[in-house]
């Protein structure tokens, strides 16, 4: 393929680089770090891992550049992505999302499935991101079809973009004898075990559903991810189940809770008993700011000023890993978005107040997202670490986020640029 570059010889480029991913501090103690805390620094690379981080000494030639390590999505649903033109939500609520889902689910296909969950890869990968968790709704004989499916596309894909599958079924589905066969491939296939759990979560039913699905879990040695209090009600009621469990069952697998947005509805003394909860059970957060802003806490003739969110800085400060995800894409439960992860960290600048010239509002898009999905390399750039870097032409923050940036990649020390990448690069292409 034209316009890639890899070679033995060092190769190196001087940018931009967010001073809380450097992960050799003492070699850049004297680096001058700009407001938005930026660093200007030359990096190099032999192969695949970066040999060298030097600081650019001529303040007359500063870089053009802004780098990063490619990125991850810790929460997306590439079956369902781009089913939107069929299968619009246009009244834009919750139970509406859910029933126009069940109705694409009746009549999607084999077919269907992979070209939708291809072409998510391709824009995931040209927009610069390494890892994809994703939830695949995976109820009956056709769930395992689809499973089958999308595990070919991981091994596909799997030189370009780390693929994590969860099996997103009705919680009580993991207590039948068809959920314990299901969750049996599913840790054979190396995924992850999910369902829903939305109000109303009151009695022993939810507890013993969630209590079976952690059980089978542990026995499995397979990790958890769950969508629970999506919702703008019973704030925290699936939440307070969860811990119960917990509390009950000495647990050895990472769980991860997704949405909890009306977490964010709770009175501060309960929200801050909660995350401490969730802290000691070590329970991780996705955050998924866009589908809740838009689907949550409508009310007719009314713009709602109190908006169901995760709560992510009360979170962080009790000590949870909280990262924070795009969700859905183009379908019945948000209108738009093409898996770019800037802007993700642009659009959730406004809704959550957190700024990536931070370190806990650059984490929950870069490290702690890498942490949750349990990734060997935690995204940051260092000596020895792999030469994979978004390279946006911007020279700040501002500029970065104020519009869709010319990008390119490097990829394992491979460089894709803006030509290349332009032609939506298949897997097909790199095995």
């Amino acid at each position: 393929m034209q316009n890639l570059v890899k070679s033995s010889e060092i190769s190196s480029i001087e940018a931009w680089v967010p001073r809380g991913l450097i992960g050799n501090p003492e070699n850049i103690l004297s680096i001058p770090v700009t407001e938005e805390g930026l660093c200007p620094i030359r990096i190099c690379w032999v192969d695949q891992r970066v040999i060298s981080l030097e600081k650019i000494e001529d303040s007359s030639n500063l870089p053009l550049k802004l780098l990063l390590p490619r990125l991850v999505e810790p929460h997306a649903h590439i079956d369902k992505a781009f089913t939107w033109e069929e299968f619009p939500n246009l009244s834009g609520n919750y139970d509406s999302a859910l029933k126009r889902n069940l109705e694409e689910l009746k009549v999607r296909s084999i077919e269907n499935l992979i070209q939708r969950s291809e072409k998510s890869l391709n824009l995931a990968f040209k927009n610069g991101l390494r890892s994809i968790r994703t939830h695949i709704d995976s109820f009956g004989f056709s769930g395992h079809q689809y499973w089958e499916a999308l595990i070919d596309l991981k091994i596909k894909w799997e030189k370009l973009i780390d693929l994590q599958c969860v099996a997103l079924v009705p919680l009580e589905y993991w207590s039948s004898e068809e959920g314990c066969l299901l969750a049996d491939r599913v840790a054979n296939w190396g995924g992850l075990l999910g369902g829903v759990l939305v109000p109303p979560c009151r009695g022993k039913k939810t507890f013993k559903s969630l209590l079976e699905l952690i059980k089978l879990a542990n026995e499995l040695g397979c990790g958890i991810d769950i969508h629970i209090d999506e919702s703008s009600r019973e704030p925290g009621s699936g939440l307070k189940q969860l811990i119960r469990v917990l509390d009950s069952f000495e647990n050895k697998v990472p769980i991860t809770c997704s949405h909890l947005s009306s977490m964010g509805l709770l009175s501060p003394n309960r929200l801050k008993y909660m995350a401490d909860r969730l802290a000691s059970h070590q329970v991780n957060v996705v955050a998924l700011p866009f589908t809740n802003a838009w689907l949550l806490g409508r009310k007719q003739n009314e713009t709602p000023v109190k908006r169901p969110l995760a709560p992510i800085r009360q979170l962080q400060e009790a000590g949870v890993t909280v990262a924070i995800g795009g969700d859905n894409v183009q379908d019945p439960w948000f209108p738009y978005g093409d898996f770019d992860p800037i802007t993700l960290i642009s659009g959730a600048l406004p809704l959550t107040q957190l700024a990536p010239w931070e370190r806990l509002g650059l984490a929950p898009f870069t490290t702690s997202a890498a942490a949750l999905m349990g990734l060997n390399w935690d995204g940051t750039i260092k000596i020895n670490g792999p030469a994979n870097f978004v390279i946006l032409k911007a020279t700040t923050w501002a500029e970065a986020l104020s519009s869709k940036p010319c990008r390119e990649l490097i990829v394992d020390g491979t460089r894709f640029d803006e030509e290349t990448l332009s032609n939506s690069p298949k897997a097909d292409a790199f095995n």
